[in-house]
């Protein structure tokens, strides 16, 4: 293939791009080959991500990602990619250093969050802090704390499929920075996004999973346990299966 026919067949490539972007917020869906590919070739593409894109199903800003997490902070702060950016009083990146190899994920900011800038403050960040505090004997801020959504949907409502399209590429590189031993998906909403499943988090808890190699446990969401109490056994024994791993007496296989 001569240089020319490349260089044709990689226009042709950006304006399919182009053509496929979303019309508001310019993204666009590649899966792992096509990323992979882009990233093995001596080109720039426009629509191209930074890294590779770890599923089919994630939909990469057209930016490039920083390389520490005080310049993603701030790059999430300047996003407008939803509508979700209209009604906020702020961005809730994150809370904690993640320098006891713990990583929780959660769904979205609430009213509090919104407000404080910082996620599960509320009643559901109290019972949080009492399970890392009180049962894990760690402290909050040696834990890493983040949502999938940066935004607060409006009324607490659940996280729209684009909103969480939107906001992934930066969990993504949140949880690429920190680099945690073990990630424990908080509810539903975060288990489906980092594991690309529909089941339920009853059907999902109680056994390890896998997100790029690092282990992860799912368990109930601490606004549904406030809700239905008689389920935190259920996540304390998810807790306590974190704390082996975290303690070195126990490394999960896939």
């Amino acid at each position: 293939m001569t240089d020319e026919n490349l260089h044709d067949i990689i226009e042709e490539a950006k304006s399919l791009v182009q053509a496929a972007a979303h019309k508001r917020t310019g993204m666009v869906q590649v899966s792992p080959e096509v990323a992979a590919l882009y990233e093995s070739m001596d080109v720039s593409v426009a629509a191209a991500p930074r890294e590779a894109v770890p599923s089919p199903d994630v939909v990469m800003p057209d930016v490039t990602l920083p390389d520490t997490l005080e310049q993603l902070a701030a790059q999430v702060a300047l996003c407008t990619a939803c509508g979700l950016c209209e009604g906020r009083t702020q961005t809730v990146f994150s809370d904690g250093k993640g320098s006891a190899g713990l990583a929780f994920v959660g769904e979205a900011p609430g009213e509090n969050e919104d407000l404080q800038g910082v996620p599960f403050v509320g009643r559901a960040g109290e019972l949080l802090t009492d399970i890392i505090v009180k049962g894990m004997k760690l402290k909050r801020e040696d834990v890493y704390i983040c949502n999938v959504l940066k935004c607060r949907p409006p009324g607490n409502r659940d996280p729209l499929p684009e909103e969480r399209d939107s906001c992934e590429p930066f969990l993504i590189r949140q949880l690429e920075l920190v680099k945690p031993k073990v990630i424990c998906a908080l509810g539903g909403h975060a288990a489906k996004t980092l594991l690309k499943t529909d089941e339920s988090t009853g059907r999902l808890r109680g056994r390890w999973h896998f997100y790029h190699g690092i282990p992860l446990r799912v368990t109930y969401h601490p606004a549904y346990l406030l809700r239905s109490p008689g389920e935190k056994r259920k996540t304390w024994e998810d807790i306590q299966e974190v704390m082996k791993v975290l303690n070195g007496e126990f490394t999960p296989t896939p």
